[in-house]
């Protein structure tokens, strides 16, 4: 090789260590990027020339700049309180569809700051939407309703009461009472008090009267019992468009609570519940078309194999109730949201239910690193990085997903300084390899002289 030969091959070497550390700096600079995967610089040697003359052997050209590659490695996790923030722990890209800097189409990226839009979908801070699986009214996701999550603009139906579970004791040592619904207070030993509601969310208080049966009542079923009580459910008539056995209700004449139901309570000598039933029901909300059943369940009774236990007793105490709740509610809108770590979207509503809006997915790569780095900490595919596998996040190689969470940028450093060092010392060696070819031309210049 010629000594000017020598001066391209330091060139060489100049240039593959100025290409180190704009990498190297490129990571120092992203070191705070949300989902940011470092790079680094594989050099490899140029092609070699064989020795001319009596001489064997090849001699180098210098070094080249094979590829700069992306390492995929595993980020640390900052935990940031907001439901919307998510990370991947594990393998996986988010999928994300829009237009980034005038380009239109899909990308990825492990970035998982998102946000909701004024549309109510999910997107990224760029607004790039999430891609995933949308759940129907119902909750159920299907994987044939692929597209952009829509979960802001959710909300939660009224539903109408149709179970009603009451649990608590009723005092054996009640004196019996005879019931009367038109003095209800009076003959009745003890009441509770509930909320229900129509199907149109309407709120209706029920009151709830039990009396507990005379032995020498007609109606008494078994002498051997230790108890038999009545309960009635009453409400006012301003909320019923009729009566309990059908007949329209004449507001005019007929004001103040009337019954809408009414059954019996059987227990033997040891507290337990024997059986329960409803005996009469015909609760007709003004919104109703046609009545609306109400089931109560005050537990299951010996006679139905159950322990008696698990709902009303009848011990020698204070009468009381320790649990009441109701299966209905009026309609809510969306006021939280939470994510699984396999992707479901839970929306959690005013009216204290839930329901699934979607399942994000993620896609997966042959060859992640390979990857075409578009800016934003995004990533579109390439030939090299092979085709998506699109899945929801825990099912076969895929990561999982922390909510409320975000990776941090996986670049280290302290091991960027190093290398930031190693590349000013190969500039500067690589420079002493021009400037001494330089000397030996001059040299060759004052031969001639």
């Amino acid at each position: 090789m010629s000594l000017e030969g020598s001066l391209y091959v330091g060139a060489s070497g100049l240039d593959a260590a100025t290409t180190e550390l704009s990498v190297v700096g490129d990571n120092i600079a992203n070191s705070s990027t949300v989902g940011f995967k470092a790079a680094r610089t594989v050099f490899a040697d140029a092609m070699a020339q064989q020795l001319i003359g009596g001489a064997t052997g090849q001699e180098g050209l210098g070094v080249t700049v094979e590829t700069v590659q992306k390492l995929f490695s595993q980020g640390g996790f900052t935990t940031t309180g907001l439901a919307t923030d998510v990370a991947i722990q594990g393998n996986g890209l988010f999928v994300l569809k829009g237009d980034h800097d005038g380009e239109n189409g899909t990308f990825y990226t492990r970035d998982g700051q998102f946000t909701i839009d004024k549309d109510g979908y999910l997107t990224n801070l760029q607004g790039l939407r999430v891609q995933g699986l949308q759940a129907d009214a119902t909750g159920t996701v299907t994987s044939g309703l692929m597209g952009d999550l829509q979960v802001g603009n959710a909300s939660a139906p009224a539903k109408a009461t149709d179970q009603i579970t009451i649990r608590g004791n009723l005092d054996q040592t009640a004196a019996p009472l005879t019931w009367d619904p038109t003095n209800p207070k009076t003959t009745s030993n003890f009441t509770t008090s509930m909320t229900v509601y129509d199907s149109l969310g309407k709120a209706i208080q029920l009151d709830i009267y039990f009396s507990k049966k005379d032995p020498s009542d007609p109606t008494y079923t078994d002498a051997t019992d230790s108890g038999e009580w009545t309960y009635h459910v009453m409400t006012d008539s301003a909320n019923l468009s009729n009566a309990m056995d059908g007949s329209t209700i004449d507001h005019t004449a007929v004001t103040g609570p009337i019954e809408v139901a009414n059954g019996s309570l059987r227990f033997d000598t040891s507290g337990r519940m024997i059986s329960n039933s409803t005996d009469n029901q015909g609760f007709y909300p003004t919104n109703s078309v046609g009545p609306q059943t109400l089931t109560f369940n005050f537990g299951t009774g010996t006679a139905g194999g159950g322990s008696g236990l698990d709902g009303l007793t009848q011990y020698a105490a204070t009468s009381a109730v320790s649990f009441v709740t109701q299966a209905g509610s009026s309609s809510g809108s969306l006021s939280s949201i939470s994510v699984g770590q396999d992707g479901t979207i839970t929306g959690g509503f005013t009216n204290g239910q839930t329901r699934t809006l979607g399942q994000m997915i993620i896609a997966n790569f042959k060859a992640p690193d390979q990857l075409t780095r578009v800016g934003s900490t995004l990533y579109t595919e390439a030939p090299a990085s092979g085709a998506p596998t699109l899945g929801t996040p825990a099912t076969a190689d895929r990561g999982s997903l922390t909510a409320g969470t975000l990776e941090q940028s996986n670049v280290d450093i302290s091991s960027e300084f190093i290398r930031m060092i190693a590349a000013q010392r190969n500039f500067e060696a690589n420079s002493k390899t021009l400037t001494t070819a330089d000397q030996l031309l001059a040299e060759l210049m004052q031969i001639k002289r």
